[in-house]
């Protein structure tokens, strides 16, 4: 009997609490009826921003922090094989969203949602970070040596430093230094950017999961333009005509109209002959030939012979 009261107090201690219950139920009642069920890391997130990017969202997404063993209590409840997926990319420090919205329109709203944040010791730079030239709040002292010592040029402007020369102190994907990063700071640099990370996202219509959702606007749009400039290319180099490339066809046909004008119109040039003498080369002989023959003759005079005198006429 003694063992049998211990065993009944054990059961009731394992008892789940009704507000987990509760919380379980809420989360399994929005995965049905949601079109996108999308997970984000909050790793980083300050408080303050995520209640602004929850008020930015308000009517588009509903924000949920549960744990990780009620999020997984609330998907196995639901009884669908398709979410097992999602389970798998669900880890510490996440949020749920729930939306009507397609799952990649979400992810873009939450990159539209993040804002520049400070770069901390450890972190990767998404991009180069550059240093301009130009004048500076920071007085002369320790900060002249800081700023050296990521290979800022500075000098002393009106009591206050300058930065002389431009230079990039952290290359695209490498780990910022913490005093890289106490320089960036000082110079109110922020490099980082801070929000939701999704992670993972289900779409009901397509009854799929999808993974690495994360969107970069900037990266696509410039993506899209290299290949919509490689897509003109092909075609007008196939000689394929549509709205897009008509124009490049007649501009070169333009262009080939005018180079076979101008070939047609050139002046055509006739080679001489040098065997033929032209009528111009003929006529200066014909008058040198004439004024010798017009001349008269000269006789000759005879010489005087020694002791006779000249016979006169």
């Amino acid at each position: 009997m003694a063992e049998k009261k211990k065993t009944e107090k054990k059961i009731e201690k394992r008892e789940v609490p009704e507000y987990k219950i509760k919380i379980v139920s809420e989360l399994a009642d929005k995965i049905k009826k949601s079109r996108t069920i999308l997970i984000a890391s909050t790793r980083g997130l300050p408080s303050s921003q995520f209640h602004e990017i929850k008020k930015n969202l308000r009517g588009k997404a509903i924000i949920r922090v549960a744990k990780k063993t009620a999020i997984l209590r609330a998907i196995d409840s639901v009884g669908k094989a398709s979410l097992d997926k999602l389970k798998e990319n669900i880890g510490a420090d996440i949020a749920l969203f729930f939306s009507d919205l397609d799952p990649f329109t979400l992810s873009s709203l939450l990159a539209d949602n993040k804002s520049a944040a400070k770069a901390r010791a450890g972190d990767i730079a998404p991009e180069d970070i550059n240093v301009e030239p130009g004048p500076t709040s920071l007085v002369p002292g320790p900060a002249i040596s800081e700023l050296s010592g990521v290979g800022l040029k500075v000098a002393v402007e009106g009591g206050k430093l300058a930065i002389k020369l431009p230079r990039t102190i952290v290359r695209a994907g490498e780990i910022i230094k913490e005093n890289v990063a106490g320089v960036m700071a000082k110079l109110d640099i922020k490099p980082m950017k801070v929000g939701f990370e999704p992670i993972a996202a289900y779409d009901k219509e397509d009854d799929k999961v999808y993974v690495g959702i994360k969107i970069d606007k900037k990266k696509a749009y410039e993506d899209l333009r290299e290949m919509i400039r490689k897509a003109l290319g092909f075609a007008v180099a196939r000689g394929y005509v549509t709205k897009e490339t008509v124009s490049q066809f007649i501009a070169k046909a333009g262009r080939e109209e005018i180079a076979l004008s101008n070939l047609l119109n050139k002046p055509q040039e006739t080679p001489v002959q040098a065997s033929e003498p032209t009528q111009a080369s003929q006529q200066p002989q014909a008058e040198t030939q004439t004024s010798q023959k017009s001349e008269p003759e000269t006789p000759a005079s005879q010489p005087e012979t020694a002791g006779q005198p000249a016979v006169s006429s």
